[in-house]
């Protein structure tokens, strides 16, 4: 499904372009770039958008990935009904720490809303113009959360058809969004009432349609990796787990700092080789090697400009270590 510019999650609209600060090499003996890694690798630390059938549970999909490559385990980003479809990125093994950074990330569906009468088209607009930006919700009575009033927001809506009393149309929202809910609440808007149909997640943060899979699909790539040796069918499946903080502000650090960092040291604005433009105080922030890879997590304590003009003081106060500590030797 093509969509518009302005269709966008948040996470997708930040500026991601790269600031040098210091040139540096990287020594080929240590680590692995993310794409060139072995297939055992992969999966120890990998990611497999599920295409989620109706039915099931997530947890169920995320049980059937485990069984299915012969893990101990596995974790899902994020509950969907049973009954709805799409995106449901699977962590394996030590991947299912990096679920937690996609549970917050926006997402998008594609609904289908059947109104209980057939209201003017231009009186069906209106309604959706009304349910943009900061909206007031309240989650249904059968739902995982504390049944209160909050607020969630709509970034944006595209009506896709409308046939007689039934819509169709993309919408992308704040994680935590009931579109079950919307929809009976812009339904009450109308003056009518509205039910869902059917509902589609297309993104989960920076998981998208365009690269999800089916449980078969990954079935039938495990077996031919199993019977043949080929591990490629499940390279085209399995994502690096860096894929994950795609959208996240980031750093790359030289090859000596690494080793600090995954014993729990804080990142020193030195030991940054480049980083993204959006590094700013207070948000978390993707710690990379020069090869790309997932070091870890942490808060930033500086602007991208600050860090870029000073050798000094802490750049960024570690969190969530991924990487092993034998990867990168101590370096003296």
């Amino acid at each position: 499904m093509k969509q518009k510019n302005s269709n966008l999650l948040p996470s997708e609209r930040v500026n991601q372009e790269v600031q040098i600060r210091r040139d540096a090499e990287t020594n080929i003996a240590f680590g692995c770039p993310p794409e060139e890694r072995k297939i055992q690798d992969l999966i120890n630390y990998g990611i497999v958008n599920i295409n989620k059938p109706s039915g099931p549970s997530s947890h169920l999909i995320a049980d059937y990935v485990k069984k299915i490559l012969n893990l101990k385990k596995t974790g899902h980003s994020g509950t969907l009904d049973p009954k709805v479809t799409g995106s449901l990125p699977v962590a394996l093994e030590d991947a299912t720490r990096i679920v937690q950074t996609l549970l917050p990330a926006g997402k998008e569906y594609v609904a289908l809303m059947r109104i209980h009468d057939t209201p003017p088209e231009e009186k069906i607009r209106k309604t959706f113009k009304k349910f943009l930006g900061k909206i007031k919700q309240l989650p249904p009575v059968r739902s995982a959360v504390k049944r209160r009033l909050r607020s969630r927001e709509i970034y944006y809506s595209e009506i896709l058809e409308i046939k007689e009393n039934y819509v169709l149309f993309r919408v992308g929202c704040e994680a935590g969004t009931y579109i079950r809910k919307l929809i009976h609440d812009m339904g009450l808007d109308l003056g009518s009432g509205a039910h869902m149909v059917q509902l589609i997640r297309t993104k989960a943060g920076p998981f998208k349609e365009e690269k999800w899979h089916t449980l078969q699909d990954l079935t039938d790539a495990y077996e031919v990796y199993k019977k043949e040796n080929n591990p490629e069918p499940l390279k085209k499946i399995i994502e690096p787990f860096e894929n994950a903080v795609k959208y996240f502000p980031k750093v790359w650090i030289m090859d000596s700092a690494v080793s600090n960092i995954c014993h729990g040291a804080p990142l020193a604005t030195q030991g940054i080789s480049k980083l993204t433009k959006d590094v700013s105080p207070n948000t978390q922030v993707a710690i990379l090697t020069l090869k790309g890879e997932l070091v870890g997590l942490g808060t930033a304590k500086k602007t991208t400009k600050e860090i870029l003009s000073t050798n000094e003081g802490i750049a960024v106060k570690t969190e969530k270590i991924f990487m092993g500590r034998e990867v990168y030797p101590k370096q003296k």
